[in-house]
């Protein structure tokens, strides 16, 4: 079959697009920004790729015109987006992909949102619910999958939940830990998406999705906690606090605060299964909460990450587009260069060294210091360090690494180029490289700063002192 795939990129598009490569079906991916969108070498030959951007239905007939698909999945989300625009967003993007189907004669949509089956919804539910009303009224046949919690390697819901329980042996929460939800693990989330292709059951349904086990928040907490060995006490208040929660998340966990927020009021709702006719339509074995935990980690031990919530979220950049920063500016910048002399016998090692930087692997050099650095950027609203990396021994453009996103990866030329999502005065660039100068072999490292008006100014000089600390090399 031909298939659109939108949101290829992001953290469900990621674990979506092997399957159905491997199931034979001819698929067409349409990402943001093609530089960002990484897929293993075997994967990208036998897969198209557009450029698109479904904000700007304007440009829909120049990128899809005389092409023809017979299903379009929609994974486009705006958690990263703030609360005022989450809606609007939403609705743009989801008119633009009817307008999109409609015009490559699609016969299926398949949307994967959240389940939306109380009133008093919170923003982010009620945007959820309104995508699905314009595929609803969009004349096409749809199926449409509601989920709650998505328990994987990577998800957004699983790195809370283990940012909360690994860091804090005593909690004190709100009574939205109350609330109840019915987690799904991310295996059982694919296998639905995958089996209702063309599945005529499955035309013009909505189905709710969930796992075996119905939890509040507060023992999925408890339940992470047994599964990997921690004791953890939590004590629950009788009142919630939707501002001071989230900005517990976002100093606990990988979150930023925005999507902390957005998580938090969504919370006051129960998120549990009413119906699940979708078990007779599409039968599988459901795993258990425990199970996909086992399952995640899993993954993450054998460095088999696929795909994380980081990669397509918005970021302090908004809609980070890498052509406009992978080649680092000279005039109007301050640069800080570093180098040192090593046995060129050793360049790969040495390389592979800087490949693997950040993350759990450290800075290498005054490691404590760069983690302060990660701390003062979450005090002030950054993304801080708790980001990590998406894998300790692989990494690729477009992933975050701490308060960096990654522009360049370059093996064969030995160069790893960084750019800053942290909070500055300005933008700011870290570039790794090896370079070979007759019999000598030296390792480069350069830092550069792009000042904006007298604070960015400022800044760099009051940084001055620590350059030489805070060098990784």
């Amino acid at each position: 079959m031909r298939i659109l795939l939108t949101g290829a990129n992001g953290y469900i598009g990621m674990r979506l697009l092997p399957v159905l490569v491997e199931a034979g079906h001819d698929v067409t991916c349409v990402v943001r920004d093609a530089l960002r969108f990484k897929p293993s070498p075997d994967l990208l030959d036998k897969i198209h790729v557009i450029e698109y951007d479904f904000l700007e239905p304007e440009n829909a007939i120049q990128h899809f015109n005389n092409k023809q698909f017979d299903v379009a999945y929609y994974l486009i989300h705006s958690l990263g987006d703030t609360a005022t625009t989450l809606k609007e967003y939403e609705l743009r993007c989801a008119g633009c992909f009817v307008l999109v189907a409609t015009l490559t004669q699609v016969k299926q949509i398949i949307y994967l949102s959240g389940i939306s089956n109380e009133d008093n919804l919170s923003k982010h539910l009620t945007a959820r619910k309104g995508v699905k009303d314009v595929f609803i009224n969009s004349g096409i046949a749809y199926t449409i999958f509601e989920a709650g919690i998505i328990v994987g390697s990577g998800s957004i819901s699983f790195e809370i939940i283990r940012g909360l329980t690994e860091k804090i042996p005593v909690m004190i929460v709100p009574r939205w830990l109350k609330s109840k939800c019915q987690p799904i693990a991310i295996r059982n989330v694919m296998n639905y998406l995958h089996l209702s292709l063309m599945n005529e059951k499955a035309f013009n349904r909505v189905f709710e999705i969930g796992g075996p086990d119905v939890l509040t928040y507060r023992k999925m907490l408890l339940e992470y906690a047994a599964e990997r060995g921690y004791k953890r006490l939590i004590i629950t208040l009788p009142f919630g606090f939707m501002g001071l929660s989230a900005t517990w998340i976002y100093f606990s966990t990988p979150a930023n605060y925005t999507i902390a927020k957005l998580l938090v009021q969504s919370m006051k709702n129960d998120v549990v299964c009413k119906e699940t006719s979708v078990r007779d339509v599409i039968p599988q074995e459901l795993y258990t909460y425990r199970e996909a935990i086992q399952m995640a980690f899993a993954r993450i031990e054998q460095n088999m990450v696929i795909s994380s919530w980081t990669d397509s979220a918005s970021s302090s950049l908004s809609r980070l587009d890498v052509n406009q920063h992978i080649e680092v500016p000279s005039n109007g910048c301050y640069k800080d260069r570093k180098w040192v002399e090593i046995d060129k016998d050793k360049a790969d090692e040495v390389a592979n060294r800087f490949f693997n930087i950040g993350g759990q692997n450290g800075w290498y050099y005054t490691d404590t210091l760069w983690r302060m650095r990660g701390i003062i950027d979450k005090l002030i609203g950054g993304v801080g360090m708790s980001r990590g990396r998406r894998s300790d021994v692989d990494i690729e453009p477009g992933d975050t690494l701490d308060f960096w996103r990654v522009l360049l990866v370059d093996r064969k030329n030995h160069r790893l180029l960084l750019y800053a999502e942290m909070k500055l005065p300005g933008e700011a660039w870290l570039e790794f490289s090896i370079i070979h100068n007759n019999n000598r072999c030296i390792l480069k490292q350069t830092a550069t700063f792009r000042p904006i008006g007298i604070m960015g100014r400022n800044y760099w000089y009051s940084m001055l002192p620590f350059h030489f600390l805070f060098s990784a090399i």
